[in-house]
């Protein structure tokens, strides 16, 4: 079966470096098979017959054995990244370099929704469901208040934020 993998917070300003074909060579090293990667943000596609939980496992395992450090992994089938693509209810609205995808590891007690949406983004619109926050970032992702950071602090669970084009080109690579 094909999964797509997301890594939180590798290669970003310098921090938790990996090259994508080294990732490649060791995770087909311990049993993945056509392994595709994307970017340099720990993007990528797999298959296994192994669980989700399995999968994820294994990966952080094997990153912390190889490269010293813990990463955050998210497995997805590309049949629910497909849905939240659908149900992006910025698509309409807004400029596709402005529209951003925090995948939710697990969904948000209600509480905590309420208290994201509680603080002020003057310049963000936001929805949350129990696996993504969708973001559209009105004027950019780098002028944005409501970071992965954010995300993560004021729902209390852990997220990895992805652009528009990286999520769709993960579908393709999944097909």
């Amino acid at each position: 079966m094909t999964h797509i993998v997301f890594l939180r917070g590798i290669n970003v300003g310098g921090h938790k470096k990996i090259k994508m074909a080294d990732l490649r060579e060791r995770l087909l090293a311990i049993g993945f098979v056509n392994v595709q990667t994307y970017i340099q943000s720990g993007n990528i596609v797999l298959n296994t017959t192994k669980t989700k939980n399995e999968i994820a496992a294994l990966i952080k395992k094997d990153l912390h054995e190889g490269f010293g450090f813990d990463v955050p992994v998210l497995v997805m089938a590309a049949e629910e990244i497909e849905a939240i693509l659908k149900h992006n209810p910025f698509a309409s609205e807004a400029i596709s370099k402005n529209l951003y995808f925090a995948l939710l590891h697990n969904a948000p007690e209600p509480e905590n929704n309420g208290r994201l949406k509680a603080a002020d983004y003057p310049n963000e619109a936001f929805e949350i469901t129990d696996n993504c926050v969708y973001l559209n970032c009105k004027i950019g992702a780098g002028k944005a208040k409501l970071s992965n950071n954010v995300i993560e602090q004021k729902l209390m669970v852990t997220a990895t934020t992805r652009n528009l084009r990286t999520l769709q080109k993960m579908v393709e690579l999944a097909r």
